[in-house]
């Protein structure tokens, strides 16, 4: 398997730290609202990754944080009039109930920042004691960038030409009064409290850290020192991954992550999502539209390092491409629960192989930087194959055997096949049952108007072997 390392800039095999496990850590959302379809975009595509991780043998410790104490969360609370802490528990589990409804699955942690505070002091205090951080006459701790001599390998950024490039930054700092910065690219790791603000005790004063320590931390905490894959969206990689391989890095003497591997950004109609511009959409209200997913299959429609632009067109072609795959398994349930236990067909042996060679196809993509875009046309390639082999006549073990090939790859990706059981109301299953009486007294003429008479009531007939299907114009 193949992967593409930020760090590196070019692909590499993954080789794990330890033989068939993976420590994956993944930036989450800072909860002071409900998520937006891009902080969707990471969360689909590494669960998909780690899906596929776990599908190849591995075992998987994934790591994925809640930032429960932030600016913006100080502020939500406040123009509410309540807690830091009821805004952060009331979108966590906003949160989750989004996750859920676009199959993410829980990861083996979600640490929250808050609950990790004492082990970021410490972390701190070496950091310290180490000459990488500086304590300012108001108890501010930041962090000696110059220290670290690699800073910059991530985003590949030289800092002279960074500084040299920031003369008005520099300029600003004067102004706001930070001159205690020893340079204007030294960033903080823990900052005093101010009025009403959520604080703790440190060495230094009643204050709360900053961002980029929190998940230096809770990494280290829940996988060790030294990690395979750090994950993110490309937003996160300067200053926040950045920022974050300094702290670990210094503090812990080791490498920090192995790979590093980040989704470009989801536009809006071709714009950048933004609540001035009127284009911002969070993942409930598309639920509101869309199942969410027709949100996650359309996530995994293109390549994660690729710009994806967002639009109603795109998510209705999504939506007809799920419902393709959905309509196939549906067609196999259908075969399974009705026909009967016929004996092998004389090409379905060769069917199989047909479908093996589209699961190699769909392993091959996912194989070469998890390309989702390649793995959904290899599983579209199966489900054609699978609707010119299976009829009336097939064996139910050979349908059972396609549908738990198809299954299994879906899976992978995250993808709900069972359809949700639709019901009827009393009176559409009374003209299905009229119209099934009329044709076995092949009284054709009503059963012609009964099949009408659904039809406009959006309620569509299948005649086959197994019996009547119906489903919904």
């Amino acid at each position: 398997m193949r992967i593409y390392d930020t760090l590196r800039a070019r692909k590499v095999d993954l080789k794990p730290l330890e033989e068939g496990k993976i420590k994956m850590y993944v930036c989450g959302p800072t909860v002071y609202n409900l998520i937006h379809i891009g902080n969707a975009r990471p969360m689909i595509v590494f669960d998909t990754f780690r899906r596929y991780l776990e599908y190849k043998g591995y075992d998987v410790n994934y790591v994925s944080n809640f930032t429960d104490v932030d600016d913006k969360i100080i502020k939500a609370a406040n123009e509410e009039g309540v807690t830091s802490e009821e805004i952060s528990k009331r979108y966590i589990e906003e949160c989750k109930k989004d996750m859920a409804g676009m199959n993410i699955k829980p990861a083996t942690t979600h640490p929250l920042a808050t609950q990790e505070i004492g082990g970021m002091i410490d972390m701190i205090q070496t950091l310290i004691d180490k000459g990488y951080a500086y304590v300012a006459e108001d108890g501010t701790v930041y962090y000696r960038v110059r220290s670290f001599k690699d800073y910059g390998k991530l985003s590949h950024k030289n800092l002279d030409d960074l500084e040299s490039g920031h003369r008005k930054e520099r300029e600003a700092i004067k102004v706001t009064g930070e001159d205690s910065k020893e340079s204007p690219f030294d960033f903080v790791l823990w900052k005093p409290k101010k009025e009403g603000e959520p604080y703790w005790d440190s060495p230094w004063c009643q204050g709360r850290p900053g961002w980029h320590i929190e998940c230096s931390e809770m990494s280290k905490k829940y996988l060790g020192e030294q990690i395979d894959i750090h994950a993110g969206g490309v937003d996160l990689i300067f200053p926040h991954h950045e920022n974050e391989i300094a702290q670990s890095e210094a503090a812990n003497g080791v490498p920090f992550a192995k790979y590093w591997m980040h989704n470009a950004f989801l536009n809006i109609n071709g714009e950048k999502m933004s609540k001035s511009l009127g284009n911002f959409f969070t993942v409930r209200d598309i639920s509101e539209h869309y199942d969410l997913q027709v949100l996650r299959f359309f996530m995994l429609s293109a390549h994660y390092r690729s710009p994806l632009n967002f639009s109603d067109e795109l998510m209705e072609s999504a939506k007809t491409g799920l419902d393709r795959i959905l309509n196939t398994v549906s067609n196999l349930d259908f075969i399974l629960k009705n026909g009967t236990n016929r004996a092998e067909g004389p090409l379905e042996g060769e069917d199989m192989d047909l479908a093996d060679a589209y699961i190699r196809k769909f392993e091959d993509a996912m194989d070469d930087d998890c390309n989702t875009a390649d793995a959904i046309a290899a599983i579209f390639e199966l489900v054609r194959a699978i609707n010119a082999a299976v009829n009336e006549d097939s064996s139910i073990a050979f349908v059972k055997q396609l549908k738990e090939k198809l299954q299994m790859l879906c899976d992978v990706l995250g993808i709900v096949t069972e359809k949700k059981e639709e019901s009827l109301d009393e009176e559409v299953e009374a003209l299905i049952a009229e119209r099934q009486a009329a044709r076995k007294a092949k009284d054709f003429a009503r059963a012609d108007a009964i099949r009408a008479q659904l039809l406009s009531m959006d309620i569509v007939l299948e005649d086959t072997r197994e019996g009547v299907k119906w489903h919904r114009k």
